[in-house]
């Protein structure tokens, strides 16, 4: 290979995790009641902050010391199971089984499963844990997320690197691959940051929850948010695409299969695209052709309006006047309705003849005799 020639380099596919098995037994209870100490925040204000869940008064985000290891942890291939929810039809997924410490087990209302790609969620503004999106993100990028996009990237922060980028690449990918599949991943070498995207948005937010407060290899406390638009062109034109696709198939989905027929002949029609047969094509070209022409001729013997003396028919007007000569006609045929549906008006408002046969009130106790 000579110097001036480059290798084109394929990108190395993700391994993903194994499929769980379709045969699923009854769930588990990933924790006893009690065993899961919740230990209070430390205050760092004087006011409580249900939005942010952290003290007013500290930093934007909450220091390292303040983040404290979770307790548990989810297990797929373990904890994955049936449940009430698979009998009443509900879709959502337990939020505290993705945390790994659900005390109910198969009693518990929710799935205890994995969100299917495939399958959508009966509202579009909540999760997959049925929690209400909102229309911003955070300031932090933390919390639920937007109805506004279709975020799919999780920003990892706080990774403890002791390899090359390589080594952190396999290592983020070992342990986020279970939660779902990953279209790609990058890694910010020296900065400990990671962004994983998945190619299902159901699969971010379930290894959101997963992951948060949990750490890789190292012992470290990871930070899992919400990544912010990719500003790279290529990707922005890459999701654009993407998300117009969906919006076709779901499209096409729900109409008759009749219509999406007939609007891509009418679109191949206008376009001037000849699609199936010639033959066929002619043939429905000719039939139009002569629909336009019956309604036309109709059209022309509407305006023909019948009288008996031809004398009173006017001569045609001239065309170079103010209103042309199918105005004029039109004109002179809804006056003759007017003047028809006048005449018919006047004679039934005329009073009816006295009728000269039956007892009237005239007659009814007359004296007379005839």
């Amino acid at each position: 290979m000579s110097a001036t020639e480059t290798e084109v380099v394929q990108p190395i596919p993700i391994p993903q995790a194994p499929k769980p098995p379709k045969k699923l037994k009854p769930a588990r209870k990933q924790v006893k009641a009690g065993d899961v100490v919740k230990e209070e925040a430390v205050q760092t204000g004087k006011e409580y902050n249900i939005w942010y869940n952290k003290w007013a008064g500290g930093d934007r985000e909450d220091s390292y010391s303040n983040k404290t290891k979770s307790q548990t942890r989810c297990n797929i291939k373990r904890d994955s199971g049936l449940t009430r929810a698979n009998t009443t039809g509900m879709k959502y997924i337990c939020l505290f089984f993705s945390r790994g410490c659900c005390p109910y087990g198969w009693e518990c209302e929710y799935r205890h499963t994995l969100p299917d790609s495939t399958d959508s969620m009966p509202d579009s503004s909540k999760d997959c844990f049925a929690r209400d999106k909102f229309a911003d993100y955070r300031d932090d990028m933390g919390g639920v997320g937007s109805f506004n996009r279709q975020n799919r990237t999780l920003y990892v922060g706080r990774i403890k690197e002791t390899g090359n980028g390589q080594e952190t690449e396999e290592v983020v990918i070992r342990h986020f691959r279970e939660w779902g599949t990953i279209e790609r991943i990058r890694v910010l070498q020296y900065r400990s940051v990671a962004f994983v995207t998945y190619v299902s948005e159901f699969h971010a937010q379930f290894a959101k929850e997963s992951m948060a407060c949990q750490s890789l290899d190292n012992d470290e406390i990871l930070n899992v948010r919400w990544a912010t638009e990719d500003p790279n062109p290529v990707q922005k034109v890459a999701e654009k695409r993407r998300l117009e696709d969906m919006g076709q198939e779901a499209i096409k989905a729900r109409m008759d299969p009749r219509i999406v027929d007939a609007m891509r002949s009418v679109r191949a029609l206008e376009e001037g695209v000849v699609d199936g047969d010639d033959d066929d094509e002619q043939g429905y070209i000719e039939d139009m052709e002569e629909i336009q022409d019956g309604q036309r001729e109709a059209k022309r013997r509407r305006l023909e309006i019948e009288d008996g003396d031809a004398s009173s028919r006017s001569p045609p007007q001239d065309s170079s006047g103010l209103l042309s000569a199918d105005t004029m006609e039109g004109l002179k045929y809804f006056a003759e309705i007017r003047s028809r549906m006048g005449n018919g008006t006047a004679q039934q408002r005329a009073p009816p003849p006295p009728s000269k046969t039956g007892l009237g009130l005239a007659d009814y106790g007359s004296d007379e005799d005839d």
